[in-house]
């Protein structure tokens, strides 16, 4: 077996770090890099002898080669993953092998370098693995009560899911598509992995990329050099230096011109970006979070966006759910947004004014909901809101592809059916019986609507 002579050190004096790689020479520089910065390493140089030190001891980080001579390094990642959940892990993988490295980002791997190892790429991985918080999901997994600015409000199942991917996906580099319909919460999204992550203390830039003019779209993601073109009267930074250590996120990607899709694609690929004007690459340490209320993949079927590109953007999808498939958490997010516009005395809605509230569609999503409320707020008279101040009326009239405001009319009816069956199981105290009645169907009728419509009858 191969073993580092830090091995040697005492215990628990530093952090650790195993070292995966079947040549010599790469093992002797990595330990060489870890001790100077130091840290404590221990250097195997197979499959197997990566498992044997797993058993033993407890790492900080791993960083593997993904060729070995009894497998590949993804059985590293995957191991690591399902029992040591705690220990990021990183591939070292061949020059221009950018497939690899996607398959590791999807496979759970914190980040990657290509061959040859550039040393400060290598030190500003290992600073941020080691940064990375400890319980990052447990930062997302209580809603917040003030607001729906700052948090994922909400206890549906498809809201807390992605809470959970969430805190996983702050706790890796891998660029993150986040897709969705506008309103849906991307943004607050990519705010939230960047701020529970390792990155958190370091920016988050957004960029709309539907935005910025064909013409000034390089200028404006690299920066350029006083002179490069009239009007440039100083050196300025761009997008990417201006994220650098942080988090760009990207919105509205789909919106950007194939010319400037290659350059983004490099750029990402080799870490590295040129200002306008210059002759010299500069290295960039920036994640990507990527977001468009379009179907990417639909864009690459339609030749508008490179298919290179969206496998580099789109490695972990995370899919943020329309407001109208989670509407149990509507009277929270009403709560939420209430107090956020109002303070501590909001206004009381009526019954009727929660119940529509509560079976609209919201073509906007969360964003059009606060958007009502805010208008209600505004109308209402007493502090009570009725629900002629929602003036949901005209914004229920609009038709989108599949009938009212977006749904198919079986859609429609069972959405109906099914509000109007919890309204009565909530009358009478989750009482199927006395609902059945008012209802005027069976008990038998009753039991299946709620079982086909899927009906959680709480506590």
């Amino acid at each position: 077996m191969t073993v580092s002579k830090t091995d040697r050190r005492p215990r628990g004096e530093s952090a650790r770090v195993l070292v995966v790689d079947d040549e010599a020479d790469i093992r002797e520089l990595l330990d060489l890099t870890l001790a100077r910065m130091g840290l404590a390493a221990d250097c195997a140089g197979t499959v197997a002898e990566a498992r044997s030190f797993l058993e033993r001891e407890r790492y900080n980080l791993c960083l593997t080669d993904m060729r070995l001579p009894d497998g590949e390094g993804l059985e590293i990642v995957r191991l690591i993953g399902a029992n040591y959940g705690e220990t990021p892990v990183a591939v070292i993988t061949a020059f221009g092998s950018a497939d690899n490295a996607v398959a590791a980002l999807k496979a759970g791997a914190f980040d990657y370098l290509a061959k040859p190892v550039a040393l400060d790429q290598l030190r500003t991985l290992i600073k941020s693995a080691l940064n990375l918080p400890q319980a990052a999901h447990s930062q997302s997994s209580t809603p917040d009560a003030t607001g729906i600015k700052g948090q994922l409000t909400g206890e549906s199942q498809a809201i807390v899911y992605v809470r959970e991917m969430i805190g996983k996906l702050a706790r890796s580099q891998a660029p993150v598509y986040v897709s969705g319909e506008s309103g849906s919460g991307k943004e607050l999204a990519a705010r939230l992995i960047h701020s529970q992550s390792a990155r958190h203390a370091a920016p988050f830039v957004p960029v709309n990329c539907g935005a910025i003019p064909e013409n000034l779209m390089e200028s404006e993601f690299f920066g350029y050099r006083k002179g490069a073109f009239t009007g440039a009267d100083g050196d300025r930074e761009g997008f990417f230096q201006a994220a650098n250590g942080g988090t760009l996120f990207l919105d509205e990607v789909a919106d950007l011109p194939l010319p400037m899709q290659v350059k983004l694609l490099r750029a990402i690929q080799e870490k590295k970006v040129r200002k306008v004007g210059c002759a010299n690459e500069e290295p960039v340490d920036v994640r990507i979070v990527s977001a468009t209320h379009r179907k990417l993949k639909d864009c690459v079927d339609a030749a508008t966006f490179r298919q290179d590109l969206y496998y580099r953007l789109n490695v972990i999808e995370l899919k943020m759910p329309a407001l109208r498939e989670r509407q149990e958490d509507i009277p929270l997010l009403v709560a939420a947004a209430l107090a956020r516009i109002c303070g501590a005395n909001p206004p009381e809605l009526t019954p009727e004014a929660m119940r529509a509230l509560c079976v609209y569609t919201y073509p906007g999503n969360v964003r059009e909901l606060e958007n009502i409320l805010e208008r209600a707020t505004a109308l209402c008279i007493d502090d009570r809101v009725v629900l002629d101040d929602l003036q949901l009326a005209a914004d229920s009239a609009v038709e989108g592809e599949g009938g009212i405001a977006g749904e198919t009319l079986d859609d429609h009816m069972n959405r109906v059916e099914k509000q109007a069956i919890l309204d009565t199981l909530a009358k009478t105290g989750f009482n199927r019986t006395a609902a059945a009645r008012l209802l005027g169907v069976t008990f038998r009728s009753l039991r299946y609507r709620i079982e086909r419509l899927g009906i959680d009858e709480g506590p």
